[in-house]
């Protein structure tokens, strides 16, 4: 391991810095075509230096969020590992890494090759590798410098995976043995055995794998409810105690693998307290000889955090555990947009579109309205983004609202996950609202 971060390769990351700015990225002007991202960000630009549509991040939002879950997270007794493909950008994952992260966690076989070519020492891949070429890949590289744990949740995906690596010539039987754990799901969930005796079934099918070690078990209960209701968070609670009443059976069968460390995984970003409240207890050291088992969150989208879903539902936000004194997230990206037509009285159309902007979990928030991009800018009351197209979208407003062509629009977004992936280059402010100069510039490998 490099003199860097812990748990990625800091010489590839920093590598990044020498990339040539060009055409192909369109968050930079066409000034800054041929200089470094190290060296555009190192000239002095700032927010004014750069063009609309835009998005941006907050690198003072940014801290602060890594910091506060990293240290809820030890307060708690439990470990990270953050849900890598929420950004896709391995200069952030290595934040997360440094502020203590266990691993990034990524979601299928391309996202594995990523996390790979940038020296991620530890991954969770939350899913189930069913492509022979993805599974004989990962057993041809894993090893002490890159460990992966994935999923199963079916007997079928065993056997699919034992077959794979039976037919493969490998230089070392050790290559040819996976670590999974077993996946938990519900009836209407995704992913994951439906029931916990179906669960307990695939577990004996692992521990008796020549090409397997059984080391865990999971879930995710993100997909289950899509509020704070009090029945969506009786539905999450109930099903995480399934996956605490699989993991006791596991244990009283001893079927995780002698001398493992046994992990415990659930918790996206909407319910991890949850988590907490019904997982923690679960977490042991190893004593005398006995077994260690680590609960590990998840959580991918709090580094961004939004002003949309994840502002409503973060546990941060909405108070759901007795005696709450965290402070909420605070969104670090935002989109920038120009005005460039004002077709009728109330309505202008703004140049970023859903090719620019999330619109999944909602439409983008208008915020702030300026003259020019980097320039002063005031409150944008009673407007709201109505529709949006591939490129651009629909901005109403009062009738006692003055927008002009050219004028810019600060938009608050819900959703990071869909954000970044419309992005391969993502300009980093100090502090957006603050001091909007241009510090990093985050690459997404999509």
């Amino acid at each position: 391991m490099d003199g860097g971060a812990p748990g990625i390769d800091s010489t590839l990351v920093d590598g990044l810095d020498a990339v040539e700015l060009s055409w192909r990225y369109k968050a930079v002007p066409a000034a800054a075509h041929g200089q470094t991202a190290a060296g555009y960000v190192a000239s002095g630009v700032g927010l004014a230096q750069l063009q609309t549509p835009l998005l941006t991040l907050s690198a003072q939002a940014m801290a602060s969020n890594v910091a506060q879950m990293a240290d809820w997270c030890e307060a708690k007794g439990v470990l990270l590992a953050p849900h890598g493909k929420t950004t896709m950008a391995p200069q952030m994952w290595r934040e997360q890494l440094v502020h203590g992260a266990w691993g990034i966690t990524l979601a299928n076989a391309s996202q594995l090759r990523v996390g790979h070519a940038f020296g991620v020492r530890r991954v969770m891949l939350a899913n189930s590798l069913t492509d022979p070429q993805a599974v004989s890949w990962l057993a041809e590289r894993q090893g002490p410098d890159f460990k992966v744990v994935s999923w199963v949740d079916s007997v079928q995906t065993v056997a699919l995976q034992a077959a794979t690596l039976a037919d493969k010539p490998l230089a070392d039987k050790r290559d040819s043995v996976l670590d999974v754990i077993v996946e938990l799901g519900s009836g209407g969930g995704r992913t994951g055995a439906r029931t916990v005796a179906q669960a307990v079934e695939i577990a004996r099918a692992v521990s008796a794998s020549a090409h397997h070690r059984l080391v865990g078990v999971g879930g995710y209960e993100g997909s289950l409810a899509h509020s704070a209701e009090p029945g969506a968070l009786a539905t999450v609670r109930g099903y995480l105690a399934g996956v605490k009443e699989l993991h006791e059976q596991l244990l009283a069968e001893d079927l995780y693998a002698q001398g493992a460390e046994t992990i415990i995984t659930a918790g996206g970003s909407a319910y991890f307290d949850d988590v907490v409240d019904v997982l923690a207890g679960c977490a042991s050291d190893r004593v005398d000889g006995g077994r260690r088992v680590d609960v590990i969150l998840r959580s991918g989208a709090y580094m961004v955090h939004d002003d949309g879903f994840y502002r409503g539902i973060s546990p941060f936000a909405r108070g759901s555990h007795a005696g709450k004194t965290e402070r909420p997230f605070v969104s670090a990206m935002h989109v920038w947009a120009r005005v460039v037509s004002v077709p009728e009285p109330g309505l202008a159309i703004l140049d970023a579109g859903k090719r620019d902007m999330p619109v999944d979990e909602g439409m983008p928030e208008p915020q702030l309205l300026g003259r020019e991009l980097g320039g002063p800018m005031e409150v944008l009351e009673g407007a709201s983004i109505s529709a949006v197209n591939d490129q651009h979208a629909y901005l109403r407003c009062t009738p006692e609202t003055t927008v002009g062509m050219g004028d810019v629009v600060r938009l608050g977004l819900s959703h990071p996950c869909t954000a970044f992936d419309k992005w391969t280059l993502i300009p980093v402010l100090a502090d957006t609202g603050n001091d909007n100069a241009l510090v990093d510039l985050i690459h997404t490998f999509f």
